[in-house]
Formats: C-alpha cells, structure tokens, sequence
C-alpha cells in the first residue's frame, strides 16, 4: 500500500501580536523607516570674545590712558629710588637731609627726573616698540611702513615728546582729526601707534575649545 504524496506547507512567520493604532508592521514591506534619534542640541555657547583691531591705528582714548599709566609708572619708580638714596646718604652721614631742598639740590633733581624720564620712554620703544603703559593698553610703536622701531625713531620721538603738549596740547590734535592718527612726535620720529593685541587668535582659541567635535 502506497502513501499518497503530501504538499508541503509554507513557513509562517510568528505572530507579532497585537499592533498599537497608528503603528505599522515592522514586515510591512510598505511601512517607511523609523526616524533615527534626534541628536542631543548641543548647549548654547556664552559670547566669544569680540574680534580685536590688530594693526590699526590706536585711538586717543587709548593711548591717553597709556600714557597715564607710563607717567605713573615712571614717576613712582623714580620716588622710590630718590627715596632710597636719601635714605642711604642718611645711614652713611647720620644726617637727617631732603634732596629737594635748596636750589642746587633742586636743579640735580630736576636734571635727574629728565634724564630718567628719557631713558624709561627711549629704552622701552627700542626695545619692544611699547612701554609698560602700551602693553597693558594693547599697543605698540612702530614705523610707517609697520616695521619695528628702530633706536634713532625712538630716541626722536622720545625727545619729540614734549612738543607735542605746546599750545595747550596742540600737537595731539592730529590724533583726532588724521586718518593715521599722527603727533607732531609721531610725524617727526616717522612712527604710528597701532593695537598690537591679536584679539582675534584669542577668538578662535576661544571658539576651538567651545566647539563639542574638538578632541580634548
């Protein structure tokens, strides 16, 4: 006795169960991918450092206030060491003395102050372009051409310096009113003061280190 062939019967995939109303099959060939997870927004970043003005010419105010700085500088510094020569001079003779006092005492001063005065503006600008007041300001002395200062332009400016405040300051006026902001000192000397703090590669650090892809 022969068995009669049998069909075979195709596989069933399992039940998925009941579908929630709205939501489509995962076998639905039909049905459009799941959306991928929105990506975590990254925190809103504080204000990034304003773009500086590296290069161009320094305005009045600005250079105002470093030259205050420098006079304060330079006349405390030079307080401090007329102080501490008195006071040696009093260790050795053990006389109670004021180098202020009497004309010929007074002129000896004077010529010191100017000459240490001199020595603290003409010094400075050979050396770096810019004073302690300058640098704390963002500033720097340089030539026409933006080249650094040489000691000959330094020294002329230096001794320039003074012409620059006859007539009630008059001499400052080109500050305001020039497009390259020259003193008569500035003109005499072939310099121009220009920012030199580079504000702008203190932003793009700032920005590098606020951005989340930058690796550590």
């Amino acid at each position: 006795m022969t068995t009669p062939p049998t069909t075979p019967v195709p596989a069933t995939a399992p039940d998925p169960g009941p579908i929630a109303p709205g939501a489509t099959s995962p076998t639905d060939p039909g049905s459009p991918p799941p959306d991928p997870p929105e990506a975590a927004s990254p925190l809103p970043l504080a204000e990034p450092p304003v773009a500086g003005r590296q290069g161009n010419y320094a305005g009045a105010v600005t250079r105002l206030v470093a030259f205050a700085a420098d006079v304060g500088a330079s006349w405390g510094v030079f307080t401090v060491s007329l102080a501490a020569i008195t006071f040696a001079i009093q260790l050795v003779t053990g006389k109670k003395i004021d180098l202020t006092q009497g004309h010929i005492s007074a002129v000896i001063v004077l010529i010191a102050l100017v000459v240490w005065e001199f020595i603290y503006f003409a010094y400075q600008w050979t050396l770096s372009g810019k004073t302690v007041g300058m640098a704390l300001l963002g500033i720097r002395v340089v030539g026409t051409a933006g080249d650094a200062i040489t000691g000959r332009q330094a020294v002329i400016r230096t001794v320039t310096l003074p012409l620059s405040f006859l007539f009630f300051g008059l001499g400052f006026l080109g500050i305001l009113v020039n497009r390259d902001r020259h003193a008569w000192h500035d003109r005499m000397a072939k310099t121009v003061v220009v920012y030199s703090w580079d504000a702008r590669a203190a932003r793009l650090r700032w920005l590098a280190k606020q951005d989340p892809s930058t690796p550590a």
